[in-house]
């Protein structure tokens, strides 16, 4: 059996392992090690796995997760999201489906200090909801909002993504982030035309509220003072060069806590649950980075990357179609598997492919820091995306009483949205590059 076949038998095996719901580090850990043992044997194997452990988590870099993670939970439990949704709505919720633009607002703002995009949908969901049934939004409108709003906690940074696809191509945390910020800016944008169109065509589904007082409205906007200087400590550290980007992840957890507490939300309880939530969630990631890790172990035996970047190389045809197929193939992958399995197992292998390709005449970072943009673009797709937008999931969960379809339909803007969007950013990298040139 030629190791190209045992390559395929082994992601055929992890495929059928995840769709009879095997957890997802198992499932591709177990295809992984059987294969090593086929194609080296038992003990180089065992060999393999006395250092692979340590390799991997002894990475300064990979401390930054949770501490990006803690930083959301304090405050998601530190009731964070309410005062964000307050002051949006204050300014923009008397315009018809203001409230459903004011909850992508907030999506936006709370993604600046979350980095998850499922804490962001479910947090700002528990705040916007109740708002906009009592003006009776559609639950199409209000939960295919909040899905598609969700996403920009990973797509604005810092983002959790960001940060797994830096370490696997050793690239610069710093500066991904800020290649992110313009296009998650278009994000947001685009969902509140998309909103806009979306009510003038059906008025129906958003009642506009009544406008609020403009003595009101700067009292719900000095109640976010805290969340801005919590961005601009960060960021402004991270780029200023005060300190690294996992120096600003524990500042800006420390800043969140003490916000959290000055919202005199954050219980002891709280506190609890924000650091067992951070545990839990950076257990899950290190755990599906060893799986992959073992997985990709076993394809580096079979040449298989290697064999795919010459093939690759040899296809005649514009490179930006060969960068396109890669994406639609992310969107199909990323409606049946999670953003960070989908990386772990796939840019190890893609990537040395779309190194090799001559595109736009960029050098190898700035190609690099480009890709993994659109990568970030295409994995927020399949958050929404059917049969399994994990968005769509989360958000249904909350509002119970919604039909999983009545979201699906109401999602299909916000999808042409992000496709038009991804296709802006891979005509022109301008869009994701210039601030890293500014910048940097």
């Amino acid at each position: 059996m030629s190791p190209l076949v045992v390559g395929a038998i082994l992601f055929g095996a992890m495929l059928v392992l995840m769709a009879i719901r095997v957890p997802i580090a198992i499932a591709m850990f177990v295809p992984g090690a059987l294969g090593y043992i086929v194609l080296s044997g038992a003990m180089p194997l065992l060999s393999h796995l006395k250092g692979a452990l340590y390799a991997r988590f002894s990475v300064y870099d990979l401390s930054v997760i949770p501490l990006f993670l803690l930083m959301g939970q304090f405050a998601t439990q530190g009731g964070l999201s309410r005062a964000l949704f307050r002051a949006a709505a204050a300014f923009v919720g008397h315009f018809r489906g203001g409230l459903a633009m004011a909850a992508v607002l907030a999506c936006a703002a709370f993604g600046a200090i979350c980095g998850s995009s499922v804490a962001t949908a479910a947090t700002v969901a528990q705040v916007a909801l109740p708002e906009m049934r009592k003006y009776n939004y559609s639950g199409r409108l209000s939960t295919a909002t909040l899905a598609a709003g969700g996403t920009l906690g990973i797509l604005i940074p810092p983002s959790v993504v960001l940060v797994v696809y830096a370490i696997l191509t050793e690239q610069n945390i710093a500066k991904l982030f800020a290649a992110a910020l313009l296009p998650g800016i278009l994000a947001m944008l685009g969902y509140i035309v998309v909103i806009a169109i979306y009510c003038r065509v059906r008025p129906e589904l958003a009642t506009p509220s009544e406008p609020m007082p403009w003595r009101e409205r700067f009292v719900a906007l000095a109640g976010v003072w805290s969340i801005v200087a919590i961005f601009v400590v960060v960021f402004g550290g991270i780029y200023g060069g005060l300190f690294s980007p996992t120096e600003g992840a524990a500042v800006g957890a420390a800043s969140t806590f003490l916000a959290a507490l000055a919202q005199r939300e954050l219980s002891l309880e709280g506190i609890k649950r924000s650091f067992l939530g951070t545990a839990e969630t950076s257990a899950m990631v290190f755990m599906v980075f060893l799986g992959a890790d073992m997985m990709n172990s076993a394809l580096a035996l079979t040449q298989m990357p290697m064999h795919l970047a010459n093939w690759v190389g040899g296809l005649h045809v514009p490179p930006l179609v060969i960068v396109g197929f890669v994406l639609l193939m992310y969107v199909v992958l990323g409606c049946v598997m999670d953003e960070l399995s989908m990386l772990l197992l796939t840019i190890p292998v893609i990537f040395p492919a779309v190194m090799a390709l001559e595109l736009f005449g960029l050098a190898p970072e700035m190609k690099a820091i480009w890709f993994g943009i659109l990568v970030l673009m295409t994995v927020g797709i399949g958050l929404i995306a059917p049969p399994v937008g994990l968005n769509v999931y989360v958000v249904n969960g909350i509002a119970r009483d919604v039909p999983m379809q009545e979201t699906y339909k109401g999602v299909f803007p916000f999808l042409i949205s992000d496709v038009l969007r991804l296709l802006a950013l891979l005509a022109f990298p301008v869009l994701s590059l210039g601030l890293v040139r500014l910048w940097f």
